[in-house]
């Protein structure tokens, strides 16, 4: 019994899953370029590391460092792949890091200061990045984890006491190296949770596509993450900007991602491309009227001649009037994806009427038009791009048999000024596309478009328009510019850290100058 209750709980549950209009996949082709772009930035964020003054007394000797700071950072060797829970996993072995930093000892009534240069060496480093979908859809860093170690550290010591500072490096160094250990993590927790979430908010999830349509891109479920793939699931849904958060539902073919040899891939369902035709349609954008000097001139004599019974027996005052040719969308249209290509079928009135100046209009004659387009998708950037052609056409009377009939020699002209006046109109808005679920300075390149039954996938790779660098700073938030000193995170968590030192307490770290540090004398 329990087991039955369990299995019907998870249909109820798979029922009322939302159906994705939208997925996108990163594969693990990816991650080479994304590592080199991320450790650019990595070790941009590592040099920012501040280390406090550091002074202490060892019997007659009073010591201070103070101004540390990350002169260059060297990181050797490093792997970034996936990992099943916790999404993203960087590990960085044998760095080093040179420092340097203002000395200053006191000996009885002896003084001595000056520059040094120290290193770090053998480094190691393994974060990890943990995402999920936040209230508002949008994808973001959850959950960074750290572990970082300093295995040795180095500092070359000289001058009038250099003799001195031998003696007393080894607590020098391992109160330095003590230091180093807590800062590390503190600048990757924060370079996870507060910049990458600011590259994040680039992603769209509830944004306008113009003035009368928007669209939903917000995330319906944490990502799911494999050794070899990221795969995320969005609503991938447009809506009409006058109706708000109006959402229709989602009755197409889930897509599906199972090729994993580009860097990254992205499946549009029917309903993605069928959702946008309903939010036009609601919003009142699918109709076109011409009148007077709009209709063609050819047009416009065929159907003068065409109509030319019912315009005589018109009075005088409305036979010269402008003619007024006017096509509005009955349904919205219906998008049909399969192998051998992609379809809009459209169904249509087309009204022919005599427009005199201050007077109502004159009907001449309604009609139905049945249009079928083929659709070309493009990936360019990050903007999906449409291109339509007139395939098949087809007008007739709703009225009788007999006058379907008569329309037939308009069927040709009709559907000539469709292909040279309206579809050059409806292909100039679909040419400026709608930006897909990619963060600001990301760009798809070597697009290849697959059409399956019922969506269409596009793989692709993956190319840094812009540096993580220049997009974090432009939307890094202004109380974290500059400073990295606004950081919330959890101390390192050393690796096993093998002790330098006999000693295993460190150096007291004061943030002030040193006790009674008389000026400093000649010879320093």
């Amino acid at each position: 019994m329990a087991l039955f209750w369990a299995l019907f709980l998870a249909l109820v549950a798979g029922a009322h899953a939302e159906i994705p209009g939208c997925k996108l996949r990163i594969t693990s082709q990816a991650l080479d370029l994304v590592k080199q772009e991320g450790l650019r930035f990595l070790e941009q964020e590592l040099e920012t590391i501040t280390i406090p003054d550091l002074g202490g007394r060892e019997g007659h000797f009073v010591y201070n460092i103070s101004e540390v700071k990350v002169i260059e950072l060297q990181l050797m060797s490093s792997k970034l792949h996936f990992q099943p829970e916790q999404d993203l996993v960087l590990q960085i072995s044998n760095a080093s890091l040179r420092l340097g930093f203002q000395r200053q000892l006191l000996y009885w009534f002896f003084y001595d200061g000056g520059y040094i240069n120290a290193s770090a060496e053998g480094i190691s480093i393994r974060t990890a990045l943990q995402l999920s979908g936040d209230a508002s859809g949008r994808i973001k860093v959850a959950n960074v984890s750290c572990e970082a170690s300093v295995s040795r550290m180095r500092a070359a010591f000289g001058g009038t006491f250099g003799k001195v500072y031998e003696i007393l490096s080894t607590f020098i160094t391992s109160g330095m190296r003590f230091l180093l250990n807590q800062q590390i993590c503190p600048v990757l927790y924060h370079a996870g949770t507060v910049l990458l979430n600011s590259l994040l908010d680039t992603v769209p999830v509830r944004s306008p596509v113009d003035n009368l349509v928007g669209i939903d891109y917000s995330i319906l479920k944490d990502p799911e993450v494999s050794t070899s793939n990221l795969d995320m699931d969005f609503r991938g849904a447009f809506y009409p900007l006058a109706q708000g958060n109006r959402s229709f539902p989602n009755r197409a073919v889930e897509p599906q991602l199972q090729e994993d040899e580009r860097m990254v891939y992205v499946a549009f369902s029917e309903f993605f491309f069928d959702s946008a035709l309903e939010s036009y349609f609601r919003a009142g954008a699918l109709k076109l009227s011409l009148a007077g000097d709009k209709v063609p001139h050819d047009l416009d004599m065929l159907l003068r001649a065409s109509y030319f019974g019912s315009i005589v027996l018109q009075s005088p005052a409305v036979i010269d009037s402008p003619l007024k040719l006017e096509l509005k969308v009955l349904e919205a249209p219906h998008c049909t994806i399969k192998p051998s290509g992609t379809t809009i079928t459209v169904t249509a009135s087309v009204s022919i009427a005599l427009v005199p100046p201050n007077l109502p209009e004159v009907q001449l004659s309604s009609m139905i038009m049945d249009a079928r387009l083929s659709a070309k998708v493009a990936l360019q950037g990050k903007a999906l791009r449409i291109h339509l052609d007139l395939r098949k056409f087809r007008i007739y009377s709703n009225h009788s048999a007999f006058e379907s009939l008569a329309l037939i020699p308009l069927q040709a002209p009709l559907k000539t000024m469709l292909q040279l006046g309206v579809m050059p109109l409806i292909n100039e808005r679909t040419r400026r596309g709608v930006q897909i679920p990619l963060p600001e300075g990301m760009d798809f390149v070597r697009e290849v478009v697959t059409n399956h039954a019922g969506f269409l996938t596009i793989g692709a790779d993956l190319h840094f328009a812009k540096g993580l660098r220049e997009v974090i700073e432009k939307k890094r938030p202004a109380a974290t510019r500059g400073s990295p000193t606004s950081r919330a995170p959890p101390p390192s968590r050393p690796r096993s850290m093998p002790p330098s030192t006999p000693s295993s307490t460190p150096p007291s770290t004061p943030s002030s100058t040193p006790p009674s540090m008389p000026p400093p004398m000649a010879g320093a």
